[in-house]
Formats: structure tokens, C-alpha cells, sequence
């Protein structure tokens, strides 16, 4: 099954151009080098780690609704970022977080995966943009026009926005792994390569949800006598691979993710329907109003 997700909410009126609040970087949705423009922040979390799924989001801000405090996911502690989650839900025009599933990891290789989760994330939004502004040097194939910035991530408030959904909904699908694998201690790392994961593949052998394309994994699996066959076209990834993917880290200070408001649907990888509705007969952390 395809471990897909997405979260979507629109407001019908566009925004207009106001100016920036923040100096480095501009927060409306509007491009004033094309006034014409809905720009959308995208970002990801979770190229590096040996398990779980990557996650995009794609966001569109309201300029008459700032948010302050926005920055890169990765050097904000879990507390600030789950109150900037709160924030950028409630406030933004348009957002959504989808993910690439671990199986289109191993089919498709981590840069491609990662890829289909920002098509995802930019087409599932309820109000369509324009312009897309991607954290990175590369940019997915996409109905609008889209442009690579590197380090957009500390210097776009949009792309700000749209690293933390995607890292607090990740951490949030790595704790609910947690409870049905606690032998790895994914509430610890989230799935990234440390010792103590290391360790515990080790101990216990991977199981369904760590990425077979990454070295560790298929060394695991070795260790066992099982030979990891991956579809015909896709690539591993190997260690040095894995530490140029591993762009956001588990907090340095805090040693775990975010542990507040699990959402159901990102831990079962469900699709939320466009205009905040819900699956039928699943829960939802809705957006506030």
C-alpha cells in the first residue's frame, strides 16, 4: 500500500502584497518580481534516515497573518517547532504534507522519492499556485513554473514553514512506529543512523518499514543470510550518500522529536480530502479556525 499522505487547507479570497516583517526575506505569498504570482514554500524531511518514509510540504502564507519565529526546522528545538506547526496550520492560505512511502524509496531511489513527495505536496494544495520555491539545488517536474534555492530553507519564510510541517509530521509517524517497534528506539533517533539504531538492526533485524536501498539495512539483512533483491532500476544508497542526504538531524538538545499530537493520519499514511475534510472513519487533528 502506498504510504501516502496529505493534509490540505484553502482559503477562497487571495492575498495582496503587503510588506516584509522579516528582513531577510520577504513572507507574502506574492512574488514581487512577478506580482501576478501565488508562490508556495516546498521543503522535505527524511532523506537520511534508514527507516520510515520522506515527507514533503508545500505552503502558501498569508501576508495579513504573519508569522514570526520561522526559520529552518533543523535549528529550532521540537517545542518551537510544534508551536510554529500550530501556527503555520491555522494561519496559512494554503498548505500540504504528503510523503513517498518506504517501498518508492527502494523502487524509485531517496532523490526520486523525495521528488514524488514534493509533486504531491504542491499538487495536493487547495489553493493552486504559480510559483513554486524549493529548498535545494533540484526541483520536481511540475504543472507551474518552480525555482532551487539552497538554503531556502533559513532564508524563504514559505520554505521555513514548510521544512517544520514536514519534519513535525514525520517525527510524529516515527513515534507511532515507536509504539508498535519499540525494540529500535525510533522515538530517539526517528530513524537516522546512529549507534543505538545500528545496534538494534543488529540485535533484531530490520523489519518492513527500514529502507532496504540503504547500505546499513542490506547489511542487516546480510548478517541473517538474506540476500536484498531491489526492483530492476532502482539504486542503493551507501554511507556517504546517506550523511549528504541526512539534511535534518534529530535535536542535538533534546535528543528525541516532538512527542505532542500524534496525527492518526500521518502515522497511517491516509489522504485528507481538499477544504480540511476528513477520511471517513478516521480522526484528524483539524486545523484551528
Amino acid at each position: 500500500m502506498t504510504d501516502k499522505r496529505a493534509e490540505r487547507r484553502g482559503a477562497a479570497k487571495p492575498p495582496r502584497k503587503t510588506a516584509a516583517a522579516n528582513p531577510r526575506a520577504d513572507q507574502s505569498p506574492l512574488d514581487f518580481s512577478s506580482p501576478l504570482d501565488i508562490v508556495c514554500g516546498v521543503d522535505e524531511a527524511g532523506r537520511g534516515p534508514l527507516a520510515g518514509p520522506v515527507v514533503a510540504a508545500a505552503v502558501i502564507l498569508d501576508p495579513k497573518r504573519r508569522i514570526r519565529g520561522l526559520d529552518d526546522s533543523k535549528v529550532l528545538n521540537a517545542k518551537t517547532r510544534e508551536a510554529l506547526y500550530d501556527k503555520i496550520v491555522e494561519r496559512s492560505i494554503a498548505y500540504c504534507v504528503a510523503s513517498a512511502s518506504v517501498e518508492e524509496i527502494d523502487t524509485l531511489n531517496i532523490l526520486h522519492a523525495t521528488m514524488l513527495a514534493m509533486k504531491r505536496a504542491v499538487e495536493g494544495l487547495a489553493v493552486a499556485p504559480t510559483l513554486a520555491k524549493i529548498d535545494g539545488n533540484r526541483c520536481p517536474v511540475l504543472s507551474i513554473r518552480s525555482e532551487a534555492i539552497i538554503g531556502g530553507d533559513a532564508l524563504v519564510p514559505a520554505i521555513s514553514a514548510a521544512s517544520i510541517l514536514a519534519k513535525v509530521t514525520r517525527d510524529r509517524m516515527l513515534l507511532d512506529l515507536h509504539e508498535r517497534y519499540p525494540m529500535y528506539g525510533f522515538d530517539a533517533h526517528v530513524g537516522y543512523g546512529t549507534p543505538q539504531h545500528l545496534a538494534a538492526l543488529i540485535a533484531h533485524g530490520p523489519c518492513e518499514h527500514h529502507r532496504r536501498s540503504f547500505a546499513p539495512v542490506r547489511e542487516a539483512y546480510a548478517r541473517r543470510g538474506i540476500q536484498v533483491t531491489l526492483a530492476r532500476g532502482a539504486t542503493t544508497v551507501d554511507a556517504a550518500e546517506m550523511i549528504e542526504a541526512a539534511f535534518d538531524l534529530v535535536d542535538a538538545d533534546e535528543g528525541a522529536p516532538a512527542r505532542a499530537g500524534l496525527d492518526a493520519n500521518a502515522a497511517a499514511g491516509l489522504t485528507v480530502s481538499s477544504d480540511g475534510g476528513q477520511p471517513a472513519g478516521r480522526d484528524t487533528d483539524a486545523p484551528a479556525t
